[in-house]
């Protein structure tokens, strides 16, 4: 039986760009809560994004693109939901509502933040002293 090798990535060529990271990150948070927003309140659904978008980036970026992969998905969290919450969640420019709706979204999401941040910084470091061993 002969073995099969799969691809180291998935993709062509070196990965995506810093600014492609943070893209990728965005649409996935922005796409993940606003169909949850539409629905009901942010939770479960938005943070299986937020880590599936912290894994995503550390994984299909380039060389130097980690730092931008651990900090950008809480950013890109908490412009989304600013966004979602005056479009879609009818809450308009009300600086009382967004508060309050902001501080309800982060509560669904914290432990999706707090452990993909967490996991993101432990592969960060991974990575910037495997890029230093091989620069020796």
């Amino acid at each position: 039986m002969t073995e099969v090798k799969l691809p180291a990535r998935p993709i062509k060529g070196p990965g995506l760009t810093l600014p492609g990271v943070v893209i990728l990150q965005f649409l996935l948070v922005f796409l993940a809560e606003a169909i949850e927003y539409k629905f009901t309140k942010v939770g479960l659904i938005t943070g299986i994004a937020i880590l599936i978008a912290f894994a995503g980036a550390l994984y299909l970026g380039r060389n130097g693109t980690s730092f931008a992969a651990v900090v950008n998905p809480p950013i890109a969290f908490l412009i989304s939901t600013i966004i979602l919450m005056i479009t879609i969640g009818g809450t308009g420019l009300h600086v009382t509502k967004i508060g309050l709706d902001l501080v309800t979204s982060l509560a669904g999401v914290a432990p999706f933040l707090a452990f993909g941040a967490a996991t993101g910084w432990v592969f960060h470091i991974a990575i910037i002293r495997k890029e230093r061993k091989s620069q020796i």
